[in-house]
């Protein structure tokens, strides 16, 4: 690929200034540079702003992988996905770009245990972080305790706001709730806050037909059901067990 034009660099440094929050940089340094001559010392900065915005990312990066608690080592890269359907793989390889975040919209992976929905879901979870996106993956019984405990402490809206902050909760089977009437409540109550406003990813192994185990009132589990489904990808793991298979090896 040939050399940027110097219009095309100078409308690039002004936009990295202006990721960089220095407007009077991203007014100003590119036209005086142009207009007193000095094109190549434009070019020269141009590679200093490259450097810097790609190192700003990986410091963020860093710093969402660390909130995340995503799993070490699940990633698209570590999974044999030959062993899904290429339906499937598809689903998968586009929720990793993201874009479907920018609608808010859910993913939902049902299937047997050990079918890899965990593993993918997590994957999924890295490719974000590494664009810069915020995930958190937890447990939904631990984050449903978490969601009670600060009920209890009367600070259940600043929880919901805190978990605001990720663009995307990878929450790992939901079916294991305890079915307590309070943990359904503040598990509706997340789903509820969250509902074409942020996105989330779910883990399940009982389908939609189970979910009355998950939260007992039919007209609960509608709702529930409806919010997620409104904007989703299904996910359907019908494959065999890996760690069965690996057993009988």
């Amino acid at each position: 690929m040939g050399a940027l034009q110097i219009a095309d660099v100078r409308e690039d440094v002004a936009r990295l200034a202006a990721s960089f929050r220095t407007p009077t940089v991203a007014a100003e340094l590119g036209k005086r540079l142009v207009e007193a001559g000095h094109d190549e010392a434009l070019r020269l900065v141009h590679d200093v702003f490259l450097a810097e915005a790609d190192d700003r990312l990986q410091r963020r990066v860093d710093r969402l992988r660390r909130a995340s608690n995503l799993p070490p080592g699940k990633t698209l890269d570590t999974f044999d996905l030959t062993r899904l359907p290429r339906p499937l793989v598809r689903k998968i390889q586009d929720l990793a770009t993201g874009r479907f975040l920018d609608d808010a919209a859910n993913g939902l992976a049902f299937g047997l245990p050990g079918t890899g929905k965990t593993h993918v879901c997590a994957a999924i979870g890295h490719a974000l972080v590494q664009q810069g996106h915020s995930v958190l993956f937890i447990p939904t019984f631990r984050l449903v305790q978490d969601l009670l405990a600060a009920k209890r402490d009367l600070d259940l809206p600043r929880a919901l706001r805190k978990l605001d902050n990720f663009e995307l909760l990878i929450l790992d089977d939901i079916g294991y709730v305890k079915q307590d009437a309070d943990e359904i409540e503040v598990l509706f109550t997340l789903m509820a806050e969250r509902y074409e406003r942020r996105s989330m990813l779910i883990t399940s192994n009982l389908v939609f037909s189970q979910w009355d185990r998950i939260f007992k009132n039919p007209m609960t589990t509608a709702a529930a059901i409806d919010r997620l489904v409104h904007h989703s990808v299904i996910l359907e793991f019908d494959v065999d067990s890996y760690r069965t298979k690996k057993a009988k090896k």
